[in-house]
């Protein structure tokens, strides 16, 4: 416990003495960045190999430039590296592009092209709030990709501007290459009922060439306020079958909630529930799951303001899972972190 009281100090003390302050350059530009970094321990976990393990890493770094062209439209670029979190990969960071899109808007509509953010999990993640902690439920169980490439259109309708829409017309494949013939279409609705209550639908079509497609259809529910935040969730996803595989429909559930103790301080608590085994689970990056076996994720923690835009979130993650055909239960994953956060 002394020794890992040690590194937390010194981790702190480090990402302390950084500069965080936004840079300006010119009247129309500016380039900042987000950093997520933990001090992790693999107190307990059903695959021996990672079993105990523990160390520090950066979950994402982030470089944005923003630039406005004119008074409708502008563009940005931002990167991205991190740690593999793989647990074997002795590879250095190497930085990938993130964003990469030019915008026309106006005052209740825009227009992107390129490499931009998909309306996937866009309004989860935001009342979630932690994204510094742990990736929104449906991007931690891969049920979508944060960005696609292509065209997307967004903006309010009404005289209000209550009713939002997102519509994303994308090869389907993340900020990769496209590598197949279809497309997947992508289109969130959400309404404010009032100020702090929001309620969002969400569906998509993916065309693939070599994969079976697959459809998706969420519901999603939220509360915001100064004080506290609450959001309620549930996402179907389909697979076709295909090449004699048979298909697959994946149901997410997720509850969540953060909340205002004092001025510096907040505290959030999760849980996810995934009725069918995680296909390829075993591969996620940072916290890998069994597969084959119904999983509940666990994380709660606090958030203590060191400084303007600097978090220190102590927290704990957890596994709980089903039993797989043989009756068994894989062991419940245990991960305590120390997770660290500043922009600049």
């Amino acid at each position: 416990m002394k020794r890992l009281a040690l590194l937390c100090l010194l981790f702190i003390g480090f990402s302390a003495t950084q500069s965080f302050a936004q840079i300006t350059i010119g009247d129309d530009a500016t380039l900042s960045g987000r950093v997520y970094s933990d001090y992790y321990w693999m107190a307990q976990h059903h695959n021996e190999d990672i079993d105990g393990k523990n160390g520090f890493w950066f979950r994402r770094i982030y470089m944005t430039y923003n630039r406005d062209l004119n008074e409708s439209i502008s563009t940005r670029v931002r990167l991205e590296m991190n740690s593999a979190g793989d647990f074997q990969s002795g590879t250095e960071m190497i930085p990938n592009v993130k964003d990469a899109y030019l915008k026309w808007q106006n005052e209740n509509h825009q227009i992107l092209a390129g490499i931009s953010s998909s309306p996937t999990f866009g309004l989860t993640e935001d009342v979630w709030g932690y994204r510094s902690v742990e990736k929104s439920p449906q991007d931690l169980y891969d049920f979508g990709s944060s960005r696609d490439f292509g065209l997307a259109f967004k903006g309010r309708l009404g005289q209000a501007g209550d009713l939002n829409y997102h519509l994303f017309v994308g090869n389907g494949n993340g900020n990769k290459p496209d590598v197949n013939r279809g497309k997947k279409v992508m289109l969130s609705l959400g309404y404010n009922l009032t100020d702090k209550i929001v309620i969002e639908g969400y569906g998509d079509y993916n065309s693939q060439t070599n994969d079976p497609d697959s459809y998706t259809a969420q519901l999603f529910g939220g509360y915001e306020s100064e004080k506290l935040n609450v959001g309620a969730l549930y996402s179907n996803q389909y697979h076709e079958g295909q090449l004699g595989l048979s298909a697959q429909s994946l149901d997410l559930v997720s509850v969540f909630t953060n909340f205002k103790i004092n001025d510096t301080t907040k505290g959030f608590l999760r849980a996810d529930h995934l009725f069918d085994g995680y296909m390829g689970g075993s591969g996620n990056s940072y916290i890998p799951f069994a597969e084959d076996v119904e999983s509940t994720f666990l994380v709660g923690g606090a958030d203590f303001l060191l400084a303007d835009q600097v978090h220190l979130m102590p927290n704990i993650e957890a596994i709980i899972y089903g039993k797989n055909g043989q009756g068994i239960s894989p062991d419940t994953d245990i991960i305590p972190r120390l997770t660290l956060s500043w922009e600049f």
